[in-house]
């Protein structure tokens, strides 16, 4: 088999791999899997807001999932470590799927935009674009994109800053597709730098993190049950819930044209 097969192969099964990700682990936020094949085996990184739902209790759920990547997607001997985000509300994944769920339960999807739009500029976003197409209000489809902030369109800064997710859900109109594009401040690559300053940098704050990744990598962490705030959400769909209500109070571009007229 040449290289080229080799490579379209191994898409196809991390697209097929991602698609089961996002579905199985869906209530602890799936954001994306980093896969690395070692002498040893295989290398998977999760990245999910609630590590805890992922492990489970006493490493259960680490252990039923290393089975499933091992038979069903052929991963030799698979070494799971759960990665959370510290901010998913910059993650575009993350929000397509909580924006997909308020389109399931119903909400307007102009106050869902709207919600989600205010959400990830609050999280401290350099800029969003939200583009949703489908049977939107009618018989026929069509599609409508919101933007705010500055978003890169082109160029090199856009490959690095920007970061997007596609994702599609089911309604009663019809199918829906949603597109979430998010610029990150914390990404932008100034065009000039002071070596001098980086290396500073890099010896400061590059350094310790790298030691401390390479101490945890074979840690495997078992969820404490002492330690969960009982007030925060535990699973997606319980924040889902939480917002809303909020969503509820968010004025939509029909109720701002009616007190201007």
């Amino acid at each position: 088999m040449s290289s080229v097969k080799n490579v379209i192969k191994d898409s196809y099964k991390l697209m097929l791999l991602k698609d089961y990700l996002r579905v199985a682990i869906k209530e602890a936020g799936f954001s994306g899997v980093d896969i690395q094949k070692t002498p040893t085996g295989t290398r998977v990184g999760l990245h999910v807001t609630r590590p805890g739902i992922v492990i489970g209790r006493k490493g259960s759920g680490i252990r039923d999932l290393t089975k499933v990547l091992e038979k069903d997607f052929g991963l030799k001997s698979p070494q799971i470590s759960v990665i959370e985000i510290p901010r998913p509300e910059l993650e575009p994944s993350v929000m397509c799927n909580r924006m997909s769920q308020h389109l399931a339960r119903g909400t307007a999807f102009r106050r869902a935009v709207m919600w989600t739009l205010q959400t990830i500029m609050e999280a401290g976003a350099m800029g969003v674009q939200i583009t949703i197409s489908g049977k939107l209000r009618g018989e026929r489809s069509s599609f409508e994109k919101h933007s705010k902030g500055i978003l890169p369109r082109a160029g090199y800064q856009a490959g690095i800053i920007v970061s997007e997710d596609i994702v599609h859900v089911e309604t009663k109109m019809g199918l829906i597709g949603i597109r979430i594009r998010i610029a990150r401040k914390e990404k932008f690559v100034p065009e000039f730098e002071m070596k001098a300053r980086k290396e500073v940098v890099a010896k400061k704050i590059v350094e310790p993190l790298l030691e401390e990744k390479e101490g945890k990598e074979d840690e495997v962490e078992v969820l404490d049950e002492s330690k969960i705030d009982p007030s925060k959400p535990r699973t997606e769909s319980e924040a889902v819930a939480i917002e809303e209500k909020l969503i509820e109070t968010v004025e939509t571009f029909e109720e701002v044209e009616e007190e201007l007229k």
